[in-house]
């Protein structure tokens, strides 16, 4: 970061330089490192060092912008602060939850962008000035994503696309291949998830998804064990999954779902305008101001503490299995601990499986004639070879974290798991190998674990829909349900009648009150269960998986349910399986209201 030409008459710009070197000299000791690695460590203590010499940078150049901008500051170097802070917002955001500081991230970058910081006079023909630019639009459509703001993400593209190919245009000798690859995916990420940025956002709202009709069943609810729900671990390793970062398709839906959504976060208080010759003409003295109340407007001071995620983007098997490890070993006695891995059980992932329009999946023929569908998971460890229990490494039992290759080193078993249950798990496995995961099951060491573990095979009633393109199937159902039930038969997600989809919403909503009620209410429900059901996102999660598996069960060829039901254990209720009338009489209503009740049998 440049400090501008010096200044003679007094000590602003020697100071000004001093504050610059120190805010990176600190800067540079946390930038790279992961959120999930700094939780506890000295490093993760040292954030709020490198939080308050930014922002007595900040205020410094506020205060003294007058004589800083006469001895040469330039406004994208005021940019370049403002940017930093929003960065290290929004790693704290990544870091603890708090969606103060997302908000704190988004109030700074908008600044950045509504002022043009980054398009001052010459900047544009500084390539350096340029790549930070281009870095800026990508962290603020990060932040606009999380946040659902639709507006803004359309302004951000368009803002991106411009500046991309202004650069190309300026400095032609330059290869920003590397950029275009950042637009793509970007592009591709938004485009996937254009329903839940135009309709509601996944996280859970106070307003919306509690139903009055429960409340007084839930708010009576009490078992002999109470845990709380603060730390979860989203995992996703996949080929070619649509992904924005390191943000994966699947662990954007499940980080969204696991927030509560804040009072007012919906959609931005102003709306997002074209700026004149690209941006504002806001050169005065005073524009460094940038009203942080704006960020806790948003923020209903009597909302519960989201829980904690670390998010790992592609680790190999241990590097998850060691900040598992690290949040075991901090979660207190009365929490639980929600673990959720979406991974294949095959080191080729590519074209194994195709999706056919009557709902099945065939194994291509390439595959076919020479391997089974798990074979490449099929060696076992030698060190287990003599253990009792070996169905927790068996031939074939393992999830794929790592490269194509051969070798156990990448291969994370239902084993590899069994130390971490001394502490409570609901344990998530979103895999065309997941049922591998039912052996741990009654093979625990303390606690018994909680277990959701997806079909086999996804199904689809068009074949235009699949799990590459749009996330897995699963993981659809349990963050945005209806709109997993409009993609399996086929239905527009582009396009969505609002009236039709309210009203589908509405009798998603009756249904869940309804079997929340019962959940609530037996004295049959597995101790398990009982004990986490108090939590409104782990609740949520059990009913949507209710629905889930009704949803299949109904609509699967009866000789093909093994491959397409997911499974969960301990049981749940007989009352709310998916032969119950409870579940299917509403599942039926839903069909009936959008015309595709064709696709589903009563059994």
């Amino acid at each position: 970061m440049e400090a501008g030409k010096a200044s003679n008459d007094d000590g602003v710009s020697s100071t000004f330089r001093a504050l610059v070197q120190s805010a990176d000299k600190k800067f540079a000791r946390v930038r790279d490192v992961p959120p999930a690695q700094s939780r506890g460590s000295v490093t993760g203590h040292y954030f709020p060092k490198v939080f308050k010499s930014h922002m007595r940078l900040w205020k410094f150049q506020q205060e003294h912008r007058a004589r800083l901008v006469e001895a040469g500051l330039q406004r994208w170097e005021i940019g370049e602060i403002a940017s930093r802070i929003g960065q290290l917002y929004f790693g704290q955001y990544m870091r603890t939850s708090e969606m103060r500081f997302l908000f704190g991230a988004y109030v700074f970058y908008e600044a950045i962008l509504s002022r043009g910081y980054f398009k001052g006079s010459g900047a544009g023909k500084d390539l350096g000035v340029r790549y930070k630019e281009l870095r800026f639009y990508a962290r603020f459509l990060m932040v606009a994503v999380i946040l659902i703001r639709a507006d803004m993400v359309a302004a951000l593209m368009e803002e991106f696309k411009v500046a991309l190919d202004d650069c190309k245009a300026t400095f032609k000798e330059t290869n920003f291949r590397e950029w275009k690859l950042v637009f793509h995916e970007i592009s591709r990420f938004t485009k996937v998830d254009t329903a839940s940025l135009n309709i509601r956002p996944l996280r859970y709202s106070p307003m919306i998804d509690p139903h009055p009709n429960s409340a007084p069943s839930v708010a009576r609810f009490h078992a002999k064990k109470i845990l709380k729900f603060q730390d979860a671990l989203l995992t996703s390793y996949h080929r070619n999954e649509v992904k924005f970062s390191e943000l994966t398709m699947n662990t954007f839906r499940m980080l969204q779902c696991l927030d509560w959504e804040p009072s007012g976060s919906s959609h931005p208080k102003q709306p997002v305008k074209p700026y004149q010759n690209g941006y504002k003409n806001d050169t005065s003295v005073t524009s460094g101001f940038i009203e942080m109340n704006l960020a806790m407007d948003e923020i209903d001071p009597s909302m519960p503490a989201n829980p904690r995620k670390a998010i790992l983007y592609r680790p190999l098997v241990t590097h998850f299995l060691a900040t598992m490890a690290t949040i075991c070993e901090e979660l207190p006695a009365d929490n639980v601990m929600l673990i959720y891995l979406s991974a294949s059980g095959k080191d080729n992932q590519s074209n194994l499986y195709q999706t056919d329009s009557s709902g099945g999946s065939r194994v291509s023929s390439k595959k076919a004639s020479s391997e089974s569908s798990h074979e490449e998971c099929s060696s076992m460890p030698e060190a287990h070879l003599g253990e009792k229990n070996n169905s927790l490494y068996k031939e074939g039992s393992c999830l794929w974290l790592g490269p194509k290759g051969n070798g156990s080193y990448y291969k994370l078993y239902p084993g590899d798991l069994i130390p971490f249950t001394r502490k409570p798990l609901v344990v998530i496995i979103d895999s065309d190998n997941s049922h591998a995961f039912k052996v741990l099951h009654g093979a625990e060491r303390g606690e018994t674990a909680a277990l959701l573990l997806s079909p086999l095979k996804s199904m689809f009633k068009s074949t235009s829909s699949s799990d590459t393109q749009n996330g897995s199937q699963f993981t659809f159902f349990l963050t945005a349900p209806v709109l997993a039930f409009y993609q399996l038969v086929g239905l527009s997600l582009s396009d969505l009648n609002m009236d039709v989809y309210a009203e589908a919403e509405k009798i998603f909503s009756t249904a869940f009150a309804e079997w929340e009620v019962l959940l609530c209410t037996s004295t049959n429900l597995d101790l398990v269960w009982a004990q986490v059901i108090s939590d409104p996102f782990i609740r949520r999660l059990i009913l949507r998986f209710i629905f889930c598996q009704s949803v299949l069960s109904m609509s699967c060829p009866p000789r093909d349910a093994e491959q397409y039901l997911p499974i969960c254990l301990p049981h749940l209720l007989p009352s709310l399986s998916p032969s119950s009338p409870n579940v299917q009489s509403r599942v039926l209503q839903l069909a009936k209201h959008l015309k595709v009740s064709h696709f589903f049998n009563v059994t």
